[in-house]
């Protein structure tokens, strides 16, 4: 090899180090390097891939020295099971064997692996979370939160069909704003339709077989299915639940609930099934708001063939679902204010449809497709843990 080709082969390896070099100090997506703070987090469902997102991980890596470990927890189980790695699996062999023994174990007890946060799917969980264990009930031993809040959330809404939609405004149920936006403006006579029986074809859909109904999963084993129903509950409670007008609204739900049919345990099977059958099979369904950007943004094929047949109903009011942090160490409020990043709020909604924040955001929803509101403005609280135990018991019954 004579002194030119050296030299060439030295100028070029040269120009791809310098180039790597760039790439590496100016895309966040690059390659990562340095020592991480491993935080572990007690997790809830329904964000399940927003947590996984390849993007959102390398974010809190570069920017923060963050890798997070989401262990997938039953919110029930949160309050009831002592809240460590072992309770799932993870951690220290000698401690699983005796949680499998029946053996008394706290987040106190020596050698076990304890958690930096709690990331639940549901404000409920978080609420009473906070609160000291009902040893009665046999509620373990709980972390003090040292910080934390709402930080993903997404509204209930009603998916329907455009022919179901102008059905529903003849009847005076639905109405819809100049922006194209679908609300169910009185709920309580769509509640009166399922429970008299009314037939589709009495609103004028001859061809849908059956009931009017909304399909719902199960509030007895499903946390959308129970949001649901508290929503109902607190639109048959004019917005203000006390205990002396519970029983006649339980009542009603409960029948509400039992012409209500089969239903589906988790919201991804439901949305599944209103896609692939159509109205025919699935004129309503409740789910989540996220659940239509989720689907535009995984599978954008599919989506194009049925976005313009699709209809997103807005309760009036509706009520959210709340994913709530609740950091235990400095560890976790790391990862809480990591979470409040810009750049991955932004992909939390672009991607997964979660609106961020308390109140829901100012959104750009131009892009989505279908008409839904910039900002979410009619909604009830979230039910307080004693009234849902009393919801799902009346239910049981």
């Amino acid at each position: 090899m004579n002194k030119k080709q050296i030299i060439g082969i030295v100028i070029f390896a040269v120009l791809i180090l310098g180039i790597i070099g760039i790439k590496l100090f100016t895309d966040t997506n690059g390659p990562i390097s340095g020592n991480y703070t491993q935080i572990y987090v007690a997790t809830g469902g329904g964000k399940e891939d927003f947590l996984a997102d390849e993007e959102v991980n390398k974010i809190l890596k570069k920017k923060y020295k963050i890798e997070a470990v989401y262990d997938n927890w039953s919110n029930g189980k949160t309050v009831v099971n002592p809240l460590i790695r072992e309770s799932v699996g993870f951690g220290n062999q000698s401690i699983i064997d005796r949680l499998a023994n029946n053996e008394a174990v706290t987040i106190h007890t020596e050698g076990v692996s304890t958690y930096d946060a709690l990331f639940t799917s549901d404000q409920r969980f978080y609420d009473y979370y906070k609160l000291y264990p009902n040893k009665e009930k046999g509620e373990s031993d709980r972390y003090s939160v040292l910080e934390g809040g709402l930080t993903l959330n997404t509204p209930i809404v009603i998916y329907s069909w455009k022919e179901v939609a102008d059905k529903l405004i003849e009847q005076q149920i639905v109405t819809k704003d100049e922006d194209g936006v679908y609300y169910i403006t009185d709920m309580n006579k769509l509640m009166n339709y399922i429970l008299e029986g009314k037939k589709w074809s009495d609103i004028g859909l001859g061809d849908l077989y059956g009931n009017v109904n909304i399909a719902s999963t199960d509030p007895v084993s499903s946390s959308p299915g129970a949001t649901y129903y508290g929503l109902l509950l607190s639109i048959l409670g004019n917005g203000q639940i006390t205990d002396e007008g519970l029983e006649g609204n339980l009542e009603k739900l409960k029948s509400f609930y039992q012409k209500s049919g089969y239903m589906n345990n988790t919201p991804a099977d439901l949305f599944e099934r209103y896609l692939k059958t159509g109205m025919g099979g699935e004129p309503m369904i409740v789910d989540y708001e996220k659940s239509l950007i989720d689907f535009a943004n995984s599978n954008p094929n599919g989506f194009k063939q049925v976005k313009d047949d699709i209809v997103v109903l807005y309760p009036k009011p509706t009520i959210w679902n709340s994913h709530c942090f609740a950091a235990f160490t400095d560890n976790g409020k790391k990862l809480y204010k990591a979470l409040q990043d810009e750049e991955i709020q932004q992909i939390a909604w672009e991607k997964y449809g979660f609106r961020t924040g308390i109140t829901g955001g100012n959104y750009d929803v131009s892009s989505v497709g279908i008409a839904i509101p910039k900002t979410i403005k009619s909604t009830v609280t979230s039910l307080k843990m004693d009234y849902y135990n009393q919801l799902i018991d009346y239910l049981k019954k």
